[in-house]
């Protein structure tokens, strides 16, 4: 058996364990990692060639950073905040909620943005005698919304800034606006869906207004500290080309900078850093690795140019459209780390990729919406619902996730033909 067909079967068996939830993925990708260097696919020193180090430590620079900011109390008061200039109002709350969640997943990233705001959202809709689950809902697609928009909001963007050098202010140019539109799309699809059935007494309302936002500043010294290091780490991720730093040195940097001046305990902020993800990145980067090595993606890479006939017009559009699918039933991080070394193959030879890439960037960030398991998002913050005792199914998200993803998905065709056409 050829060194490519044991690369795929790998790959395959890897996505098949990753898609049946019986193994945690962490452990899928690093047997898989493992398997290739046993098998003499790869040698180590190959396979960890294939490692994106900026991606990875993009990722541990923000949790740790994260992992500080929080003892703050600024995502509590933030919360708070908004629903008393809301008045109580259910459906306004809802608005600010969807706002907040989709910045904050722009500035941080939204698997962190929905750990910090979503319980927050359970203590006030259970002050108000709501059913927390449409703000549940809601938040989770606005984080994966908010997430598209940026270098650092989500990790395919993360992946794919790292491998093309794309930078912060790119994705800004390329995304944001689309986001923009899409995140007042499904606002507005959102009140039809909810905003007439949200409903709180007087009563309810007004215990929204007598809550003390104020209170819930934990350390107003680390809060002033976080709000100054997070604009200067937002400046030097838009500003990473002129510096000449990587986007990862920028978020290590920020992250030690705030464990000195946050004083917090280290061990606990190190330990609240999510090292299964990390380790599953890792992995999974010498398992698509493989398939690189061996010639398996230049395959692949020629086949879609001799199906479309090398148009980057109809690439682009299959690109987005497949991402969006593919990323809604499958998880977004693996389809990526397939598809950044399959474009760059495209890219090689000849054709023009970069619609491409912001066709996976789009494809994937928000096809993430689509089910249940689409992102991570989803599944950490519905479990925390199941936790306070609101489970929100698999049929239950896909009757309102996969809508609001093919409307989103729809508004950036257009925009993507007309701008890229």
């Amino acid at each position: 058996m050829s060194d490519a067909t044991l690369s795929v079967i790998i790959f395959v068996l890897v996505m098949v364990v990753i898609i049946s939830e019986k193994v945690h993925r962490a452990v899928c990708a690093v047997g898989g990692a493992v398997l290739l260097i046993i098998l003499g696919v790869l040698d180590i020193g190959t396979g960890v060639s294939y490692i994106d180090y900026n991606t990875i430590g993009l990722l541990i620079g923000m949790m740790m950073f994260v992992a500080v900011v929080k003892h703050s109390g600024m995502f509590e008061y933030l919360a708070v905040k908004s629903a008393k200039v809301a008045k109580g109002d259910p459906w306004k709350m809802m608005i600010f909620f969807i706002i907040i969640t989709a910045v904050l997943s722009g500035l941080l990233d939204n698997v962190t943005t929905v750990l910090l705001v979503g319980p927050m959202t359970f203590a006030i809709t259970k002050e108000m005698d709501l059913n927390p689950v449409p703000y549940i809902m809601t938040q989770i697609l606005a984080s994966n919304i908010g997430g598209t928009g940026t270098l650092i909001g989500d990790p395919p963007n993360i992946m794919i800034g790292s491998a093309t050098g794309l930078t912060f202010g790119d994705f800004l140019v390329n995304d944001g606006l689309i986001v923009i539109i899409v995140l007042a799309a499904t606002i507005a699809a959102f009140y039809f869906i909810y905003g007439k059935k949200l409903m709180a007494t007087p009563e309810a309302m007004q215990k929204v207004m007598d809550m003390d936002e104020k209170s819930l500043i934990r350390d107003k010294g680390l809060l002033i500290k976080s709000i100054i290091m997070i604009v200067l780490i937002v400046a030097g991720f838009m500003l990473h080309s002129v510096l000449h730093m990587e986007s990862s040195i920028i978020a290590l940097s920020g992250a030690v900078i705030m464990m000195i001046i946050g004083r917090q305990n280290i061990e606990e902020v190190v330990s609240d850093v999510e090292w299964p993800t990390i380790i599953f990145f890792t992995a999974l980067f010498i398992v698509v690795g493989g398939m690189v090595e061996t010639g398996v993606i230049d395959k692949l890479a020629d086949i879609i140019m001799n199906v479309t006939g090398g148009k980057p017009v109809m690439t682009m559009m299959i690109i987005l459209w497949v991402s969006a699918i593919l990323s809604s039933t499958l998880d977004n991080i693996p389809f990526v780390a397939t598809m950044i070394p399959l474009i760059t193959a495209m890219g090689n030879d000849g054709m023009d990729v970069m619609p491409l890439w912001w066709a996976l960037s789009l494809g994937a960030c928000l096809g993430g919406n689509g089910t249940l398991i689409g992102a991570s998002a989803n599944v950490v913050l519905t479990g925390i619902s199941a936790k306070n005792g609101h489970p929100v199914t698999y049929v239950q998200f896909l009757k309102i996730g996969f809508p609001m993803m093919i409307l989103s998905v729809a508004i950036c065709s257009v925009y993507m033909l007309i701008r890229y056409a």
